[in-house]
């Protein structure tokens, strides 16, 4: 079943390493408003502060939206993230930080003037334009077989390929960018490219460290590479390819939508084996997280939370499957909510 699921989610989890937004995208209408991180504070009352609603166009600017929710009483802070897309319409993710939540503390952000060459960098803004190209006229396929991402647009793929180069040629400056320089658009494209290092168990420690950066940017470029490495690890058990679980349970209680996108996909994958451990760990620290996103209207960002909540419930995959495609989310979640 797991397969399937991660063929059929695909299209709305590619872009990791793209800009979350693009002015290709500012005519599209929002399709989609959810919200996450609400203990206290009535989802109305939020709705009302962001004053932004179905059917509006996409802001080009969500500072003030952010601004007018963190302003309301036992909000903390509030994230608010545009993401393409579901049936070609925009996709608004509002997080929400209460007043005595657990607030994640990030390394601080490096000094350093070290910098990736201008080919690089290239690259990378020809990979993001040639990808939304494609994920725009619905061709956002990828193949992950080599533990990497390449998409089915030719274009887009022709530009990864050229990765892989880079990766070999500069891997020693690769992680000194990751670790070291001050800036965090070198240190997530840095984070990117590592990802497509051919030594998958050489990086993985690199791209642990990139999951503590300050920047959401690095922390999910590095944690797509993990959840693609941990799916090759897992075709590939010789290779010995070990990902840890501890950074990605940590990131489920996240503001930052972003994190909490990877990290689902990433623990899908490495709960696949039904570590108890692991599950436990899960359900003690971030079941609440799970069942939010399990309730996200879109099908394809909500379902690796679901799949997780059914193996924290003992549920087959099987049953899991059956209960999505019935429509029955809410069955799963409290089947897991009864059972705590």
């Amino acid at each position: 079943m797991q397969a399937a699921i991660i063929f059929n989610v695909a299209l709305l989890l590619l872009l990791a390493a793209v800009p979350a937004w693009t002015q290709d995208l500012q005519d599209l209408r929002i399709g989609i408003i959810d919200f996450y991180g609400l203990r206290q504070v009535p989802e109305s009352r939020a709705r009302d502060a962001l004053r932004i609603v179905e059917g509006d166009r996409v802001p080009d600017s969500v500072t003030e939206a952010e601004q007018r929710l963190a302003a309301l009483p036992g909000v903390l802070s509030a994230r608010v993230r545009r993401v393409c897309c579901d049936g070609f319409k925009a996709i608004l993710y509002v997080g929400i930080e209460e007043q005595g939540s657990p607030v994640l503390r990030f390394r601080s952000a490096p000094h350093g003037r070290i910098r990736l060459s201008d080919d690089i960098v290239q690259a990378r803004d020809d990979f993001n334009q040639a990808g939304m190209q494609a994920i725009l006229r619905g061709d956002a396929g990828e193949d992950h077989s080599e533990g990497h991402s390449l998409m089915h647009d030719p274009a887009a793929r022709a530009i990864q390929e050229r990765f892989i180069a880079y990766a070999a040629r500069d891997l020693s400056r690769l992680r000194d960018v990751l670790r070291h320089s001050s800036d965090g658009e070198h240190r997530a494209l840095a984070a990117q490219v590592l990802g497509y290092v051919v030594d998958k168990r050489a990086v993985v420690g690199d791209l642990v460290y990139g999951m503590d950066d300050p920047s959401e940017e690095v922390r999910n470029n590095c944690s797509r590479a993990l959840w693609i490495i941990a799916k090759f690890a897992s075709r590939s058990p010789d290779l010995k390819i070990r990902v840890p679980t501890k950074p990605f349970i940590r990131l489920l209680n996240s503001p930052v939508w972003s994190d909490l996108n990877k990290t689902s996909l990433a623990l899908m994958e490495l709960s696949g084996n039904r570590d108890p451990v692991l599950l436990t760990s899960i359900r003690e620290q971030a079941v609440r997280s799970l069942v939010e996103m399990a309730r996200w209207k879109s099908e394809g960002h909500a379902m690796p939370a679901l799949i997780i909540l059914g193996r924290i419930g003992g549920w087959s995959e099987e049953d899991v499957q059956s209960a999505w495609m019935r429509g029955e989310r809410e069955t799963v979640v409290n089947a897991v909510l009864k059972r705590r």
